[in-house]
């Protein structure tokens, strides 16, 4: 069927110009069917119509068959409208593509002449929509499917489909396969839709030639005789050739996929060294290195790479391109520079080159890893702080100055972790231009100086601690003492009872203020237990609510399954105390204390304190505040004795130094961090214990308590042996007092002489540690070799374990600190005398 014989395209098509030539001839036919009727007509009536009304009605039949035959075929118009369609007909008739328009039912309304013709090769007996021409081929099924559904939405949409070569859809070839592209777009009238064929064959011809090209050159650069990779600006590899992954072993596939890094074929060095380069005005930067890449085997494979940097205006990297050329390893042995440069690369020591005006010009590895801002083409001082600049600028005169001659200059490089960097430069020869700079990293024999340096100074403030502790508590224990026995024969109504309590008052001040001194050197007894720090806190939290005042709001809370700890609670209930009324006195204006328990598991114990705290299991404590602050200045002096910010008699500085001997002594850890105006956190690190097969009583859980002894009196023979006269002369009153028989003696070697000349023997022993010429220590190994099994009750102003080491493993000993009262002697008496 041909276009012309498509009768239906004039009348839902509108007068085209292919329609215009079809409607001519059946106007025409009409014309002449309804002139013979009007003819008859006349005949027939022609004796009762007048010859006037005959020529009206003949002149107005002549115009009507003109206007019958003109319009439909096009010859006649009428208005402006006709004008305008017309042009648009034929505007549609000079797209090449086929078009057709659709009403909101899915009806054709309007096609052009191409779309006609399409229709007429289809077959099509009348007007009708793309998917009905199509609808017999399935690759045309999903497409025409989803385009009509954009239709009914009023959406505009497009799909391709590829039509095989021999098909028998319209505009299908039999030499190739054609590929077409069917769009959809809504008029904007509101219901019709315009759908539009296109035919993209040759584009896509294009395309695939030039894939074709493409895959080519790529295996020609696969199998190239040189290795060959890309790197994007984050450090993946983006290409990497055939011949490449041979050398290294590699899967090809494996090695394109995008999986490498940089880091992966160069090692960690090699990229340093490849990532250092300043970026160039022109924004490319070629290079050369000699490296050692590594095969999958781990064997060595020198290469010399040549890399191109590129970067954009701003300097940022672009997609970088490395060429890598294999070196003979006979011409590599015979190549002492060559060698040279390797092991320059590979050594733990930074060197670099610069010339007199300080800019780098080669580095090694080990250099970039030391300053990770140095780069090649930069300036060295660059990479230091502006005040240590000016000393290294002096260095680099003085080593130009002279062949041979060494300058030296320490200077910190800043970053996330800032490193302390000894440069050492030297103008290896008179003619030089430029020097040699070898950087040491001393962070850690730095941090190791000052750490040395720290505990040298703690432990001579904790020895001179510990020896006014004891000469301290040989003068409180008298003094507490007496006046426990004249406020044992007072009544509290006695005028001299207040002065008494008050003097006994300030001795237990005084003897609080040497227990700090003694946690703080870390000398004091402790009793530690296994304890759940989640019953421990909960308990302390009514004490710490009344410490903090009403202005302070105080949050408690607790890690999951927290672990068990190993302390004294008593003195970990004094470390939280200390730090909460630190917390208070820097918000005076009201705040937040929080206090946090969690596990820290070995990993994250890693990234505590690599270099103080070693890594295992722990559970954390973290007390922190939104006070004031710590200046950056004086943080490292808060754990220092006597070290107080605060007003004079407001404090006596041993608030900390107790908290840090305290938790050193338990095996633990502290740290601070503090921020100006923001607060401050304390985290104390406890080491996990964990209980053996032998259930372990907690420690938290408390017993009931058994009730107090009201019976202190007692019978037997006791031998007293103490230097200090007062604390003696304290004791002997007091047991005596109690029904005791005492006999004193002022050393060691007097209590051996009167134990061999005694003859009625004695039920307790009762001896100062620090003694003259014989301590207690060695009296009992005396007793003891001697086959005496007398019970003792050593009392000393030190720690038990201060002199523990001297007893050689005895264990059969009580022990009684200083300063006691008077009724913490006679319970200590009554209880060890009883078993």
């Amino acid at each position: 069927m041909t276009e012309k014989g498509l009768p239906w395209r004039a009348e839902a098509a509108g007068p085209a110009a292919s329609a215009r030539q079809g409607m001519g001839p059946l106007a025409l036919v009409l014309a002449v069917i309804l002139a013979v009727a009007v003819s008859f007509a006349l005949l027939a009536f022609r004796p009762q119509i007048p010859f006037w009304a005959q020529a009206i009605g003949a002149g107005l039949a002549l115009i009507g068959l003109l206007l019958l035959v003109g319009m439909p075929g096009g010859y006649i118009h009428l208005g402006r409208r006709s004008k305008q369609r017309e042009f648009l007909d034929c505007l549609a008739d000079a797209i090449s593509d086929p078009l057709v328009v659709t009403d909101a039912r899915g009806r054709a309304v309007y096609a052009n002449a191409h779309f006609v013709k399409l229709a007429s090769a289809a077959g099509a007996a009348r007007l009708t929509g793309i998917d009905l021409i199509y609808a017999g081929f399935p690759e045309f099924a999903e497409p025409v499917y989803h385009l009509a559904q954009a239709a009914r939405d009023g959406k505009a949409a497009e799909r391709e489909v590829r039509i095989p070569a021999g098909s028998a859809a319209p505009l299908a070839r039999t030499d190739r396969p054609v590929w077409l592209r069917l769009q959809v777009a809504p008029v904007p009238d509101g219901g019709s839709t315009l759908w539009r064929l296109q035919d993209i064959s040759a584009d896509r011809a294009l395309q695939e030639q030039a894939f074709t090209r493409l895959q080519f050159i790529i295996t020609y650069l696969d199998y190239a005789p040189a290795g060959f990779f890309s790197t994007l600006p984050n450090g993946r590899i983006d290409y990497f050739n055939a011949t490449l992954a041979g050398w290294l072993g590699l899967d090809v596939a494996q090695s394109q996929s995008g999986g490498l890094s940089l880091a992966d074929v160069v090692g960690e060095a090699g990229e340093r060294l490849m990532s250092a380069a300043t970026p160039k005005p022109s924004g490319v930067v070629t290079e050369r290195f000699d490296l050692d890449l590594r095969d999958k085997a781990g064997r060595a494979f020198p290469v010399r790479l040549i890399h191109r940097a590129d970067f954009d205006a701003a300097g940022k990297p672009l997609p970088s391109r490395s060429l890598v050329i294999p070196r003979d390893e006979l011409v590599e042995r015979s190549d002492a520079g060559q060698r040279l440069a390797r092991f320059i690369h590979a050594a733990p020591l930074g060197i670099a080159e610069i010339d007199r005006n300080g800019t780098l010009r080669e580095a090694n590895a080990a250099f970039f890893d030391l300053s990770p801002g140095a780069r090649r083409g930069g300036s060295l001082t660059a990479i230091v702080g502006e005040g240590e600049r000016p000393a290294l600028d002096r260095a680099l005169a003085d080593a130009m100055a002279g062949e041979g001659k060494l300058a030296i200059a320490d200077a910190t490089i800043g970053g996330d972790k800032p490193r302390a960097v000894q440069f050492t430069l030297t103008r290896l020869f008179a003619d030089d231009d430029w020097a040699a700079v070898f950087a040491l990293d001393k962070t850690e024999s730095k941090a190791l100086e000052v750490q040395l340096a720290q505990s040298q100074k703690m432990q001579a403030v904790g020895q001179l601690a510990s020896g006014i502790a004891h000469d301290f508590n040989n003068v409180l224990t008298p003094i507490i003492g007496f006046a426990d026995l004249l406020l044992a024969k007072m009544r509290p109504t006695d005028p001299s009872f207040a002065d008494v309590m008050s003097i006994k008052q300030n001795a237990n001040r005084a003897a609080n203020l040497v227990r700090q001194l003694l946690a703080f050197s870390r000398r004091q007894t402790l009793q530690p237990k296994v304890h759940a720090l989640t019953e421990a806190m909960s308990e302390l939290g009514n004490l710490l609510g009344r410490v903090l005042g009403e202005k302070v709001t105080l949050k408690i809370s607790h890690g999951r399954d927290l672990g068990l700890v190993l302390v004294d609670i008593h003195q970990f209930e004094q470390v939280i105390i200390n730090l909460a009324v630190n917390a208070r006195d820097a918000m005076p204006g009201g705040g937040t204390l929080s206090v946090r328990t969690h596990n820290v598991s070995v990993e994250e114990s890693r990234s505590v304190a690599p270099d103080l705290m070693p890594p295992g299991e722990y559970v954390a404590c973290e007390v922190e505040d939104t006070g004031s602050g710590i200046p950056p200045g004086i943080v490292d002096k808060i754990w220092e004795p006597f070290f107080s910010t605060k007003e004079v008699g407001k404090g006596t500085g041993l608030g900390l130094s107790t908290v840090y001997g305290i938790v050193k002594q338990t095996g633990g850890f502290i740290f601070c961090d503090s921020t100006i105006g923001r607060g401050t956190t304390f985290r104390i690190y406890l080491p996990r214990h964990y209980p053996g097969p032998e259930p372990v009583a907690m420690a938290a859980v408390k017993a009931p308590a058994a009730p107090a002894r009201a019976d202190y009196t007692g019978k037997g023979r006791i031998l007293l042996v103490e230097d200090e006269d007062a604390v003696r002369a304290f004791a002997i009153r007091a047991l005596s007092s109690r029904g005791y028989t005492v006999i004193e003696a002022d050393s060691g070697e007097r209590a051996l002489e009167i134990i061999a000349a005694d003859t009625k023997g004695f039920e307790l022993i009762l001896s100062d540690v620090v003694m003259p010429e014989m301590d207690g220590p060695t009296l009992l190994r005396e007793l003891r070799k001697r086959g005496i099994k007398t019970k003792v009750i050593f009392i000393s102003g030190y720690a038990e374990d201060a002199f523990e080491k001297n007893l050689e493993g005895q264990t059969d000993f009580a022990f009684l600190p200083k300063p006691f009262s008077l009724k913490q002697l006679v319970e200590k008496v009554k209880e060890v005398m009883e078993g």
